[in-house]
């Protein structure tokens, strides 16, 4: 097993991979596809072990993380990973696998494919809906059948996230960076417990790139397995005895400030195809809608194209 921790909010697995959850916009759910938004700074992470007097004892049989989220509100997963010696990243949803939908499978596989690499694949923003499109990950609470998991199994047992982050094989990569070379890095799960979980909100344009390294470079029997539990405001401070930081902008502040929106450079890539089961996922919009619910935070976005930056490995405001 890899070592696991977190330092400064960013989780890292072994001793290349990290990543952090990244708190963003989110989209409105109107049809249409939107470009990326940017990062608007990392989500507090916290041990659990740091508060085993608070927390759920499933969590601490576990072990992991916990990040505190509002409802409704939507995140991306930035990943760190060495240039010189890649990582396989699988990645679920309260047990569901994002990329393949799979629920059961705890093993890599690519037919289909059900994981991710990095380098490669820098970020990933929500579920796999295929043709360059993905549905954005938005916190909603277990227990209403919004969630993906809730949807596909009808159980809530697990929410939050849960990666597995592989190493390759012995030998297929160097050890360490090659002499000379520049030594940067480019931009993982069983859950129990109550709190949050994930939905699927608007439609972004975002590839989820297919394993141009092929299965038989990862080694299945070297891994992390990282357990994220997601937690609502009132849940964070009764566990803390903090406030959780405020909500992100809004659509209409954000749209006003004129920040960036992104597109990649990645014409010449695949993109893994969307699996039956995520395409049958309904969004927190339409479960809303269907209960009659108003959905008065609605907002709609007027993209100036001026504001769409096209770059090739990087998404964050500097």
């Amino acid at each position: 097993m890899l070592s696991v921790d977190v330092v400064n909010d960013r989780i890292h697995a072994g001793q290349r991979f990290s990543f952090t959850l990244q708190r963003t916009l989110r989209l409105p759910d109107d049809g249409k596809t939107y470009p990326l938004p940017p990062g608007l700074g990392p989500f507090p992470v916290l041990r659990v072990s740091d508060y085993k007097a608070a927390v759920p004892t499933s969590w601490l049989e576990r072990g992991g993380f916990f990040v505190p989220l509002y409802q409704r509100e939507a995140l991306w997963l930035q990943f760190e990973a060495a240039w010189w010696k890649p990582n396989a990243i699988m990645i679920r949803a309260g047990g569901i696998n994002v990329v393949s939908g799979e629920s059961q499978n705890d093993q890599l596989s690519d037919s289909p494919q059900n994981y991710v690499v990095c380098p490669g694949q820098p970020w990933l923003d929500g579920i796999n809906a295929g043709d360059g499109v993905i549905r954005q990950f938005v916190a909603t609470p277990l227990g209403r059948g919004d969630t993906i998991e809730e949807q596909l199994t009808g159980d809530h047992r697990y929410g939050g996230f849960q990666l597995s982050v592989f190493e390759p094989v012995p030998g297929k990569f160097p050890d360490e960076a090659p002499p000379g070379g520049d030594i940067r890095f480019e931009s993982a799960f069983e859950l129990a417990g109550s709190g949050m979980g994930i939905a699927a909100g608007g439609r972004m344009e975002q590839k989820i790139y297919p394993d141009e390294h092929g299965l038989e470079t990862w080694d299945q029997e070297t891994y992390a397995h990282v357990f994220i539990n997601l937690v609502n405001s009132e849940q964070f401070l009764a566990i803390t005895g903090r406030e959780p930081p405020p909500s992100p902008i809004s659509a209409h502040l954000y749209t006003n400030m004129g920040l960036p929106w992104f597109r990649l450079y990645d014409e010449q890539r695949g993109d893994v195809a969307s699996p039956e089961s995520l395409t049958r996922v309904r969004s927190l919009r339409e479960r809303e809608l269907d209960r009659g619910e108003v959905d008065d935070e609605e907002e709609i976005l007027d993209i100036d194209p001026s504001q769409i930056i096209s770059f090739k490995n990087k998404k964050s405001i500097e």
